[in-house]
C-alpha cells in the first residue's frame, strides 16, 4: 500500500525551496512505496509586484517556476504533508495562510484529519521568530484535524548547538542572512531531510491503521526493540 506524502511551501528567495528538496528526499528513502509529490503555494500579485525589482527574488522565482502550484487536491491526494513556511515577523507567509484559508471545505468534511503533517521554515537572523513561526502555524493544521510531528533532539543531535544555524524541535529552519545571501548549510539539511523520513513512516502507519480498522480488524500490537 503505498503512502502518499506532500511538501508543499511558499518561497521567496529560494531559501524555503532548497529546504523542500531536502524534506521530499527524506521522505522518498524513508520506507518501501512512498510516493512524494512537491509543489509550491503561488506569490500574491502584490508582493510580486512590490519586489520585482529585487535581483535575488526573481532569480529565485525564475528557478522554481516548473514546480507545479498548489491545489486542495494535493492535499487530499497526501497521506503525510509537510508545509514550508518561511516566517514573517514571527508568524508564516501570508502566502501559505491565504492558501489554507481556501481549505475550509476539507476541514467541514475531516478530509485532512488524522493525516500526519510537520512544518519546516526560514528566516532572515537566528531570532526571526522560527520558533513563533512553527507554533502559530501548527494552530490551523490542529484544527484541520491533522498529527503533528517534529524533529526530536534524539534523532537531530545537529540542533544541539550555540552555532548560528536554524532548526529546533519543532521543525527544520534555515537562515537567510539579511541579505539573503546565505543557503541552508548541510545540518539544516540533514534536519529537513529528518523531518520527511518522519513524517513519511508515521503517515504510513496512521494509514495502514485506518485500513485495519475500516476492515474492521484489531490493530497489531506495536513492536520495540528489546522485546
Amino acid at each position: 500500500m503505498a503512502t502518499n506524502v506532500l511538501v508543499i511551501y511558499y518561497s521567496s528567495y529560494g531559501h524555503t525551496a532548497r529546504m523542500a528538496q531536502s524534506v521530499a528526499e527524506g521522505a522518498r528513502g524513508a520506507e518501501p512505496d512512498v510516493e512524494v509529490r512537491v509543489v509550491r503555494i503561488p506569490e500574491l500579485e502584490e508582493a510580486r509586484r512590490a519586489m520585482s525589482t529585487q535581483e535575488w527574488y526573481v532569480k529565485a522565482q525564475e528557478a522554481h517556476a516548473d514546480i507545479p502550484e498548489a491545489t486542495l487536491d494535493d492535499l487530499r491526494w497526501a497521506d503525510g504533508i509537510i508545509w514550508g513556511m518561511p516566517t514573517r515577523f514571527g508568524n508564516m507567509s501570508a502566502q501559505v495562510k491565504q492558501f489554507i484559508d481556501t481549505a475550509g471545505g476539507l476541514w467541514a468534511n475531516g478530509e485532512l484529519e488524522d493525516k500526519a503533517t510537520g512544518i519546516f521554515t526560514s528566516s532572515a537572523t537566528i531570532h526571526g521568530g522560527q520558533e513563533t513561526t512553527v507554533i502559530t502555524g501548527l494552530v490551523p493544521l490542529l484544527h484541520l484535524g491533522m498529527i503533528f510531528v517534529g524533529t526530536p533532539y534524539g534523532q537531530n543531535p545537529q540542533i544541539l548547538t550555540t552555532d548560528g544555524i536554524g532548526g529546533s524541535p519543532y521543525g527544520p529552519g534555515t537562515l537567510a542572512g539579511n541579505d539573503g545571501s546565505r543557503q541552508p548549510e548541510e545540518r539544516e539539511l540533514t534536519t529537513a531531510r529528518n523531518l520527511g523520513s518522519r513524517v513519511a513512516k508515521v503517515a504510513r502507519r496512521l494509514k495502514s491503521l485506518r485500513a485495519t480498522q475500516e476492515h474492521g480488524q484489531q490493530p497489531d500490537a506495536p513492536q520495540y526493540e528489546g522485546q
